[in-house]
């Protein structure tokens, strides 16, 4: 049976709809850098998503291939992620799409070394013909965060982020975002298929320990 990233790592995939403290660990992703409404027809965040899954899924197939990677296994491809900010606005806005900046990123195998990524690239754009220069290899580490699984149209967000807010208060910790740590999402649907009041998302949000004045 082919491994599967959610079934494994649960507590990273798979949290409860009651938010809790993790500690993620490093992990590298084929990611694109973006910006603008990721609701737009043919737009940069639709375009994008096209390249991580063609590159993503020449990995998967490079068993049928060529190409060996060292210490392949069989394995689901990982949910579709991404970091998602606008500049001057702590967290994100909902109602001014067209400000968000974002990275989406599927997550990579360990066994996937940069230059098995590489490889993959100039495999996808040979077979593809279409330029996937946008494509990189990312390294991130998020360490200490707050998750919580949302589920119903991304635009219903803010209940669950204001329900991770207020676990944070009552339990001794604080919202830690930066240029390096970003609301950060995980989609566990295909929305092409299902309904937008039954979408899951895992949100995590950086996290440290409440500051005391001394």
């Amino acid at each position: 049976m082919a491994f599967d990233y959610k079934k494994e790592y649960r507590e990273f995939y798979m949290p409860k709809r009651t938010p809790e403290i993790v500690e993620i660990p490093e992990m590298n992703f084929a990611a694109v850098r973006g910006s603008g409404d990721p609701n737009e027809a043919d737009g940069e965040y639709k375009a994008a998503i096209g390249l991580l899954y063609a590159v993503a899924f020449t990995i998967k197939m490079s068993k049928k291939g060529d190409h060996r990677i060292d210490g392949y296994f069989d394995y689901v491809v990982p949910p579709l992620e991404g970091f998602w900010w606008q500049k001057g606005i702590c967290g994100v806005d909902y109602g001014q799409k067209a400000l968000f900046q974002w990275i989406s990123m599927i997550r990579l195998p360990d066994f996937v070394t940069e230059k098995d990524f590489l490889w993959a690239v100039a495999e996808a754009e040979r077979k593809k013909k279409q330029d996937f220069s946008k494509v990189q290899f990312l390294t991130v580490k998020e360490g200490l965060c707050v998750q919580c699984l949302h589920i119903g149209p991304f635009d219903e967000e803010p209940a669950t982020v204001a329900l991770m807010d207020r676990y944070l208060q009552e339990n001794g910790y604080e919202n830690d975002f930066s240029e390096n740590r970003r609301h950060h999402e995980i989609y566990l649907s295909d929305a092409r298929r299902v309904a937008p009041e039954r979408w899951r998302t895992v949100i995590r949000h950086p996290v440290k320990r409440q500051s005391h004045p001394e």
